[in-house]
């Protein structure tokens, strides 16, 4: 049994990326489990919050659900050419205390997946991540890329991916970071 957490980057309730991560959990392979990784009830990272108060609720369970995961799957949205500032927030959030960055992130197999409305999908975004993880000593997968370019006209009316050649791209796309996840095991 292979398990990834997975964070969809958006909070809106209609997000191509949300659609995106049901997307995955649909064609996942069997012996594939994604674990949501809810982001909406984090804070704004604050500092004197942390100080005051300590780590939230929502951050422990984030925290603790990718430290437990064989890997962790982002889905990012692209929002003025780089990554969302609530998907960020989150992972600032993840990698506090500092001491706690290596029991999350450290050597954790990462692999980002993103849709967007435009042409280019979200390679820009995609990038952007990359410092960040290289920071926190994760390890990129990068056998893949995965980019959802003009998503809305691949949504049905339930919100949901439904262009079979996209579903077969995200099924493509888990299934190669599952067995990378496997090799590791």
């Amino acid at each position: 049994m292979v398990t990834i957490a997975a964070i969809a980057g958006s909070l809106r309730s209609g997000s191509y990326n949300r659609a995106l991560l049901r997307a995955a959990h649909r064609v996942a392979p069997p012996g594939v489990t994604l674990i949501d990784c809810p982001i909406d009830a984090i804070p704004l990272y604050n500092g004197d919050l942390e100080t005051a108060q300590g780590i939230p609720a929502a951050v422990t369970a984030l925290k603790d659900r990718i430290a437990e995961a064989d890997g962790l799957l982002i889905v990012t949205p692209e929002y003025n050419n780089s990554i969302p500032g609530v998907l960020k927030n989150a992972i600032d959030w993840a990698s506090r205390p500092a001491a706690d960055i290596s029991r999350v992130f450290g050597g954790k197999p990462v692999a980002v997946i993103g849709a967007s409305p435009g042409g280019f999908g979200t390679i820009l975004s995609q990038n952007a991540w990359l410092p960040v993880l290289r920071t926190l000593g994760a390890e990129l997968w990068s056998e893949g890329r995965l980019m959802v370019s003009r998503v809305a006209g691949l949504i049905d009316d339930q919100g949901d991916i439904a262009d079979p050649a996209t579903l077969g791209l995200v099924a493509q796309y888990v299934a190669g970071f599952a067995a990378h996840l496997r090799e590791r095991a």
